[in-house]
């Protein structure tokens, strides 16, 4: 099964939310990049379908965080299937059309410069990050609290937040914070 094939499965089995359909439909069409654009220009997952890739990867980290023991019994942390999904796999949608294949000379190991492609952070809704992913989702669909904040504070401290801004959202909303998480085990351990 290709990541395309995966993530569409996915959705259309756990999102069961009024306006997926819609949302989906955008996502595939010619408006959107999302399934061919990179994750980042050149830190995580650069590389065409990165973004994609990257999304499963939260996916997969999150899920299997929120299914351990302890996270369940010890830290009564419960969410639904749908939860997951979405606010894993949809976490990053502010990157959809922001890069753009651009070039720039290099030399190689003889010396010898080169015309080579790379991509340039070119964002036309510069809306911020986690907020414009809400932005974008709250247009097709309905979000919980938890959710919206899950997707919004995902960078955690990476981002240019107050930083008790970010411990006061982890305190009243978990998911944000084992969605960080997930994101920076995907960022920095899978995606290198």
């Amino acid at each position: 099964m290709t990541d395309k094939e995966l993530f569409l499965d996915i959705c259309k089995n756990e999102i069961k939310r009024e306006g997926i359909d819609k949302f989906l439909e955008y996502l595939s069409s010619p408006a959107s990049d999302f399934f061919t654009a990179p994750a980042s220009t050149r830190f995580h997952a650069s590389y065409e379908g990165g973004l994609l890739r990257h999304s499963l990867n939260v996916y997969e980290n999150l899920k299997s965080y929120l299914e351990t023991e302890r996270a369940k019994n010890n830290l009564k942390l419960e969410y639904s299937d749908e939860t997951i999904a979405l606010v894993s796999l949809f976490h990053d949608v502010c990157k959809i059309n922001t890069y753009k294949v651009s070039s720039r000379n290099v030399k190689d190991e003889r010396g010898v410069w080169h015309s080579v492609p790379y991509y340039e952070f070119d964002d036309k809704l510069p809306y911020g990050h986690g907020e414009k992913s809400v932005y974008i989702l709250s247009g097709y669909m309905k979000l919980t609290r938890e959710e919206a904040f899950a997707i919004r504070y995902h960078v955690g401290f990476a981002g240019s937040e107050d930083s008790r801004n970010i411990s006061n959202v982890f305190n009243m909303f978990p998911l944000a914070l084992a969605l960080y998480i997930a994101d920076l085990e995907a960022t920095y351990f899978l995606e290198k």
